[in-house]
């Protein structure tokens, strides 16, 4: 059973900067996207940030600019460096990875903004 173990969450003022990690443990291939999504309290889980194998990455607009995503295809872990931090950045942040019609979550990782 493949397990994707996140770290890196926690409290953060506005304008500060955080940095995601999530390990794929167990697993013997290559996911093809690996990305994050976020849900903050009572709105839906969205997409923040996505990376195929092939390195072509995808943002949500409103992280354009701010936001970053990295992964290590020989680690099969993906990272989200995120700057410029604002309160509504405030959720639960979600490790995603996918293979074939699979898809794995994370247990997710909570990321507070505020002063």
């Amino acid at each position: 059973q493949v397990q994707l173990v996140e770290s890196g969450g926690g409290l953060v003022q506005p304008g500060g900067s955080l940095r995601l990690s999530c390990a794929a443990s167990r697993s013997f291939f290559r996911f093809d996207d690996m990305g994050w999504y976020r849900q903050a309290p009572g709105n839906q889980r969205e997409l923040v940030a996505a990376c195929n194998s092939g390195g072509r990455k995808t943002y949500a607009d409103f992280v354009k600019g701010r936001f970053t995503i990295s992964r290590d295809n020989a680690e099969n872990t993906v990272y989200l460096q995120m700057n410029s931090l604002k309160p509504e950045d405030t959720a639960v942040y979600y490790c995603n990875a996918e293979w074939g019609s699979s898809a794995y979550w994370g247990q997710g990782t909570q990321v507070t903004v505020s002063s």
